[in-house]
């Protein structure tokens, strides 16, 4: 059974821009542990690049739309407009080829574009997995910290299994 990474919108204008999430500070070092694992473990990574438009911090070709966390050969970068990811892109297919089952989703925002996206796995028939630590949103009408602890309650109830991002891709023990 075959895993993937999907890196959903570590765009630098969230994790680095002059306006980036509250969390980045944290959020940014476990998006870059959780990818360094699951390249190292084999695991698909497909990386979700969120086209913004005019004027706006993502719009293609400017510094705030470059993905943090640049693509090597063979991980697929997959743009969006939508924020689901799987809505008008060749991202099912993609997971198709590589003979993916399970998706462990991370990236910007939490109730927008990752929960959207986590819905639309659960819709492709996939094993839905969040990585709790490693996804991040603004502040709105709560707290930050609280958007992201919501979506995960609310994911964990339509199915999405809920997973430290610490404890993703990694080795067994050996005793």
């Amino acid at each position: 059974m075959t895993t993937a990474l999907l890196l959903i919108d570590a765009q630098r204008n969230m994790l680095q821009g002059p306006d980036p999430v509250p969390a980045a500070p944290g959020v940014g070092p476990a998006l870059a542990d959780l990818l360094a694992r699951a390249r190292a473990a084999g695991a698909t990574v497909v990386h979700i690049q969120n086209d913004g438009g005019p004027d706006e911090p993502d719009e293609p070709h400017t510094p705030g739309w470059e993905l943090v966390h640049p693509p090597l050969p063979g991980e697929p970068v997959v743009r969006k407009t939508a924020p689901d990811a799987f809505a008008g892109t060749a991202l099912a297919d993609e997971l198709a080829r590589a003979g993916v089952r399970t998706a462990v989703l991370a990236g910007m925002q939490s109730q927008y574009c990752v929960a959207a996206t986590a819905r639309g796995a659960l819709g492709q028939g996939l094993d839905t997995v969040l990585a709790s630590g490693a996804h991040a949103t603004y502040d709105e009408d709560a707290p930050a910290r609280g958007i992201s602890a919501a979506v995960e309650e609310d994911l964990a109830a339509r199915g999405v299994r809920i997973m430290p991002a610490d404890r993703l891709f990694r080795a067994p023990q050996s005793r």
